[in-house]
C-alpha cells in the first residue's frame, strides 16, 4: 500500500472524529432543549414552573444530556450495534430524566394519579432516585455500546469485505 492510501485513512479517520463531535454537541443541545424547556429548567414562555428547582436537577439535566450526546456520537462511524438495547435504554433514560426534573405538580399525570398532595409527598421525593436511576440507564446504555463496538468492530480497518476461511482448497480425491 502507498502512501497516499495510508494518508487517505488518515483523512477519512479525522472526519468521522470530527463527525462524532458535531453529532455529540448537536445531541446535547437537542436533549438539553428537550428535557430542559418542559420542565422549566430554561426559562421561556411555554411551560411556568409552580415549584422552586432543586439544585441536583441541573445536574441531573446537564449529565442527561452530555452523555445523550456522547451516546448518540457513538452511531456515527457506521458500525452495527449488536443490539438496539442501548439506544432504546437511552431513550427510555431520557424520558426518565424528564420526569425526574420536572415539576411535580406540573405533572397532569402525577397530579392524576396521587393528586397535588401526594405529588408533593410521594412524587417530589423519590425525583432525585428516578434522576439517578436514568442516569445509570444512560451510563450502562454508553458502556454497553462502547465495548460492543471495541469487541465486535465490524466493517472496520483491516477486516475483509469478503468471507476468508482458514482451510485451504478441499484435496483431491483418487478415484
Amino acid at each position: 500500500m502507498g502512501l497516499g492510501v495510508r494518508d487517505g485513512g488518515q483523512r477519512m479517520a479525522r472526519r468521522v472524529v470530527w463527525l462524532q463531535l458535531a453529532v455529540a454537541v448537536l445531541a446535547a443541545a437537542v436533549v438539553a432543549v428537550a428535557v430542559g424547556v418542559p420542565s422549566a429548567l430554561l426559562a421561556n414562555p411555554f411551560f411556568v414552573r409552580m415549584t422552586p428547582v432543586p439544585w441536583w436537577s441541573y445536574a441531573a439535566w446537564a449529565l442527561t444530556a452530555l452523555l445523550s450526546g456522547v451516546l448518540a456520537a457513538t452511531y456515527v462511524h457506521g458500525r452495527a450495534a449488536v443490539s438496539a438495547a442501548p439506544g432504546r435504554a437511552g431513550i427510555l433514560a431520557n424520558v426518565g430524566s424528564v420526569l425526574a426534573v420536572g415539576c411535580p405538580v406540573c405533572n397532569k399525570l402525577v397530579v392524576a394519579a396521587v393528586g397535588v398532595s401526594g405529588a408533593f409527598t410521594v412524587w417530589a421525593p423519590i425525583q432525585p432516585a428516578i434522576a439517578a436511576a436514568s442516569l445509570a440507564v444512560l451510563g450502562w446504555a454508553l458502556w454497553r455500546r462502547v465495548t460492543t463496538l471495541r469487541s465486535c468492530p465490524v466493517g472496520g480497518e483491516g477486516v475483509p469485505s469478503h468471507p476468508v476461511t482458514a482451510v485451504g482448497p478441499a484435496p483431491e480425491r483418487d478415484s
